[in-house]
């Protein structure tokens, strides 16, 4: 038989029985003489010798009440020197219990009693004895660790319960190689208190001050709530003292369910930009999508992949992933842990997307298959159209027919007023939703912004030039992007989703514009390297097709607020059907031919020009 021998385990349980012996002799001791102590001060060292021979009688059923009511709430049998807050509530817990049963007692008996204030005082004296004796050895232990401990030396920024937690965790387990040696926090009520045997010496902008005077090497952010003012001041002051900056994320849940030192990560560029965290309405997402057949196209994107893996969570009954690229489509099906049915398929192929859903028949449809890099595609205007708007047409039909009661377009904030090709495209995908939804159907579009880390976009590129020595290119000093984190904007999809009543276009409150080259400069501050010294910014110059500034709607879209502050409704502006039919179906033949200069500018005249100027309503008319 496997395991440890019976007679170690045997060995063990006495050594054990002999610790807890002791430490129950010991308790026996220090309580007795914490109720003799009591009852000399009680009648100033001359006391009765009626109250002697009472408290002989009490005395042997108060330590019995005491030392049963520690062994109940578990007192016995604990490595005190790693004794936490737990163990300091249990321990007056326990002296709670056995006072209030003493007390109790006293007043009711008639035979003998000792006096109240004994019982009280002296119940309370013990518990304090007998309580110094257990966390003397976590106190010894908690200095010795903090003298000797050695590794990597820290500056702890935050005050309150997270850094204490966070240094207490240090202390507790040296052999990860984090030394607390200071702390700093903005709240000034807090400078020059102790924080676990540490000073608090001031606000973050003393952090290179005291990280040279503590020879420190890393500072870490440990707030419950860190704002982006906080991080941004931190990241500043860490750059001016020439160390690195770490921060533990979602501190407020991490201290409840007990933190770690694998939670500490490096300050990222979503820290930075620091945008408010989103509330959904999730029950009432996941009653819609629970138990219904949900088909996502692009699903192997950055957008389509998240919004795979978040309605995987609101079990539907079916999830089925299309996209035409079968590396990427296999990968997002690797991250859902529920079943789901892989579709490889192009939504430019009208007879494919016909067959894919009659034999699968969704409910809902999230439409997140696009192209979307700008530069490239205004060298390949026929391959924007042929995914961006016959994809988009191949879809709606399909839809259609299979009776598709709820639909997503996912466009972008670059289909406002045009200037590229790409965003032209996404505007007659909005407009194709908008005319094509039957009566009875509840298909929306959602407008946003940049989301962070997509594939191809300005972040990974940046990370990208600065592990390699830079330049990090940056085509105009003026150049402003909205951003959105990948989590949020697909939780505001979502949610758009439970507020679509038919033909409407969703735009999501994306914060305030980032100027790309204050980006460029924090990215670079991050990974620890100084800007123009280690890594230069090198302005390019706009692309063909490039705005400075994005918007997210025109001057004459007004917008209606909905049930959620983060989601805006359009006044969407009237399309002629016709029109657009017409010129959609126009772009799909030139496309076939590759005319690359007609369908620009088709593309162009169909989102810019009202029906009275417009090409095709002029074709029409003749």
């Amino acid at each position: 038989m496997s395991g440890t021998p019976a007679w170690t385990r045997l060995a063990k349980a006495a050594v054990r029985m002999r610790s807890d012996l002791a430490l129950g002799a010991l308790d026996a001791v220090l309580l007795a003489s914490a109720y003799a102590i009591t009852l000399l001060l009680r009648f100033d060292g001359a006391v009765p010798a009626s109250h002697w021979r009472d408290f002989r009688g009490f005395l042997p059923f108060a330590l019995a009440c005491c030392i049963l009511s520690f062994k109940a709430w578990g007192l016995y049998g604990h490595v005190w020197r790693h004794a936490s807050m737990k163990e300091a509530q249990r321990l007056i817990g326990a002296g709670a219990s056995a006072g209030g049963v003493l007390l109790t007692l006293e007043l009711v008996r008639t035979d003998y009693s000792a006096p109240l204030s004994v019982v009280v005082f002296g119940t309370g004296l013990g518990l304090f004895l007998c309580g110094a004796v257990r966390f003397q050895s976590r106190l010894f232990s908690f200095r010795r660790t903090r003298e000797e401990v050695s590794g990597l030396r820290v500056v702890v920024i935050g005050g309150r319960d997270a850094g204490a937690a966070l240094i207490g965790e240090m202390l507790r387990h040296p052999q990860m190689g984090f030394r607390p040696v200071a702390v700093l926090d903005p709240d000034p009520r807090l400078h020059g208190r102790s924080v676990m045997g540490l000073v608090v010496r001031g606000d973050i902008a003393r952090l290179p001050e005291v990280a040279k005077a503590a020879d420190a090497h890393q500072a870490v952010l440990a707030m419950s709530s860190v704002t982006t003012e906080v991080v941004q001041s931190a990241s500043r002051a860490a750059e001016a003292a020439g160390i690195s900056l770490k921060i533990v994320p979602d501190m407020q849940r991490r201290i409840s369910a007990g933190i770690s030192l694998r939670d500490m990560r490096d300050v990222n560029i979503d820290d930075l930009l620091g945008r408010t965290e989103v509330v959904t309405d999730l029950d009432a997402v996941r009653q819609l999508l629970h138990g219904r057949r949900v088909l996502i196209t692009g699903a192997g994107g950055s957008i389509g992949s998240e919004i795979a893996r978040q309605v995987a969570g609101c079990e539907p009954a079916a999830l089925l992933l299309l996209d035409h690229d079968e590396t990427h489509l296999h990968d997002v099906a690797g991250t859902i842990a529920t079943p789901v049915v892989q579709v490889l398929a192009d939504v430019r192929s009208r007879d494919r997307m016909q067959r894919v859903f009659r034999e699968h028949r969704p409910e809902i449809v999230f439409h997140a298959a696009a192209h979307k890099h700008v530069p490239l595609l205004e060298a390949h205007p026929c391959e924007a159209v042929a995914t961006n708007v016959v994809g988009t047409q191949n879809v709606l039909e399909a839809c259609r027919e299979s009776g598709v009661s709820r639909l997503v377009f996912i466009s972008t904030d670059k289909a406002v007023e045009p200037s590229s090709v790409m965003g032209a495209s996404k505007r007659i995908g909005e407009q194709l939703v908008l005319t094509s939804a039957p009566e009875d159907a509840r298909w929306c579009s959602v407008r946003f912004g940049n989301v962070l880390g997509s594939r191809g976009s300005v972040i990974p590129t940046f990370m990208r030039q600065i592990a390699t020595g830079g330049p990090v290119t940056v085509t105009d000093r003026r150049m402003t992007r909205y951003f959105m984190s990948i989590e949020e904007a697909v939780q505001l999809v979502l949610q758009a989703m439970v507020l679509a009543t038919g033909g409407d276009v969703f735009v999501l409150d994306m914060g305030q514009p980032v100027r790309i080259y204050d980006l460029a400069e924090r990215m670079i501050r991050l990974s620890g390297r100084r800007v123009g010294a280690d890594i230069e910014i090198l302005v390019t110059g706009t692309r063909p097709g490039e705005k400075l500034n994005e918007e997210l709607h025109t001057e004459a879209e007004a917008l209606m607020p909905t049930l959620h502050p983060s989601i805006s409704r359009l006044d969407a502006q009237p399309v002629d059907v016709a029109v657009l039919s017409t010129g959609a179906d126009r772009l799909h033949r030139l496309a076939l031919h590759a005319r690359d200069d007609e369908v620009r500018d088709l593309l162009f005249s169909l989102v810019s020009a009202p029906p009275e100027t417009n090409p095709v309503a002029l074709d029409q008319s003749r």
